[in-house]
């Protein structure tokens, strides 16, 4: 029985190291990136998502037509909505993206989209992967960025988080070897580590960024944790301007708590899990994961997104209209930002921190106690609308400095 357990391992090992030798040759053939301005129009896709995905995605996309409106009458930029995304669209195909979905996507330059349900060992769903991750996968899209400030504290910071290896992108592929055994995978390359690095260092440079810190747990985990560090390591002599550094994964967490220690921080690049986790602490202390948007970044594609879950329950409890919209209309701005227009993103940025941390005239429970999604968006759009909102927004920071 143990030889037999065995061998089908050993089989399903050889089918994972083919396909990643594979994908390392294609990501040796590397392709040029896109260039926006060249674009007309640039098309956006909306992808609602399922749970309270399709609540928050109309807010989102009420506040990108909002802020883009010359540009969309200008015929500049387009937006369309792709439908299909569900977990019962999903789980009836059998796919983690429908065939017909992933063809809409790719008519699309960018993407915005909502939460997406990820089946569990235990759900009535069947166990098919990650749509966010077969979306990664499928459109090259290597680099998970994502911002989080909060000015009365000193904190700005910027993760870079790669997309496309690490035991995330490998979890659904794992061997449960016999009833008391399961393994996964952790794969992680040269050219995977390469170009997420040196996109965090790039970043750093443009931006005026002094530090960039490297996170792994390359002291146990020495192969793997170990080759990103060293690549980084590497990158590093590139950028002689840049403080390099480097963390493990289990005391970072701890530094980001840590007022003496949390504002040295400016950008971080780390693995694929490292990331994920990291990042939902760090949003926390922005004020949730409902505040925090995400990009996910490739050179043909990109795609936008809030860093939280689907929250079906809210949907079964009828919460769903007072579901937070901001992680993902923050990710709006950051997609608009991407696409060539950064004093329209600065200005929804702006919005977002005086309602979300300053203000507060409105404030989101996710039960009727607060604002619902439609009346905090109304309140967003009414702040962008300001002649003085720079002014506004300036002196709020330095009333934060000052406390």
């Amino acid at each position: 029985m143990n030889e037999q357990a065995i061998q089908k391992a050993k089989e399903q090992f050889g089918r994972i190291i083919e396909e990643q030798l594979a994908r390392i040759e294609r990501l040796k053939k590397a392709e040029d990136w896109v260039d926006y301005s060249q674009i007309k129009p640039v098309i956006v896709g909306i992808l609602g998502g399922d749970g309270i995905g399709p609540y928050i995605a109309k807010e989102s996309k009420r506040a990108l037509e909002f802020i883009l409106k010359d540009e969309i009458a200008g015929g500049k930029v387009k937006i369309k909505d792709i439908e299909g995304l569900t977990i019962e669209n999903r789980a009836a195909k059998m796919k983690p993206i429908p065939d017909d979905v992933l063809e809409e996507i790719k008519t699309c330059h960018v993407t915005l989209k909502g939460p997406t349900t990820t089946p569990r060992k235990g759900d009535p769903w069947p166990n098919i992967e990650s749509a966010n991750v077969a979306m990664r996968k499928v459109l090259d899209l290597f680099a998970n960025v994502r911002p989080v400030k909060v000015p009365n504290l000193g904190i700005d910071w910027i993760f870079f988080r790669e997309n496309t290896e690490d035991m995330y992108m490998l979890g659904s592929n794992g061997i449960e070897v016999t009833d008391d055994m399961a393994v996964d995978f952790k794969v992680i390359t040269n050219q995977g580590s390469e170009r997420i690095i040196r996109a965090a260092f790039e970043y750093a440079r443009k931006n005026k960024r002094k530090r960039v810190t490297i996170v792994t747990k390359a002291n146990v985990i020495k192969t793997t944790d170990g080759k990103f560090l060293k690549v980084g390591q590497q990158i590093a002599k590139e950028y002689p301007g840049i403080e390099c550094d480097d963390w493990y994964i289990d005391i970072m967490t701890a530094k980001l708590l840590d007022p003496k220690r949390r504002t040295d921080f400016q950008v971080a690049v780390l693995p694929n899990l490292y990331g994920d986790i990291l990042t939902d602490e760090a949003a926390e202390l922005q004020g949730g994961v409902g505040t925090a948007g995400s990009a996910n970044i490739g050179k043909r594609y990109s795609m936008f997104e809030a860093i939280h879950g689907s929250a079906p329950r809210m949907v079964t409890e009828g919460r769903a209209q007072y579901a937070d919209p901001c992680s993902m209309i923050r990710a709006a701005a950051m997609l608009v930002r991407h696409i060539g227009y950064p004093e329209k993103a600065e200005k929804l940025e702006m919005a977002l921190e005086i309602c979300g941390q300053f203000e507060k005239k409105l404030v989101i429970t996710g039960r009727s106690s607060g604002a619902t999604g439609e009346d905090y968006t109304n309140y967003l759009m009414e702040t962008v609308k300001d002649a003085k909102l720079r002014d506004r927004w300036i002196s709020y920071q330095k009333t934060a400095v000052a406390a």
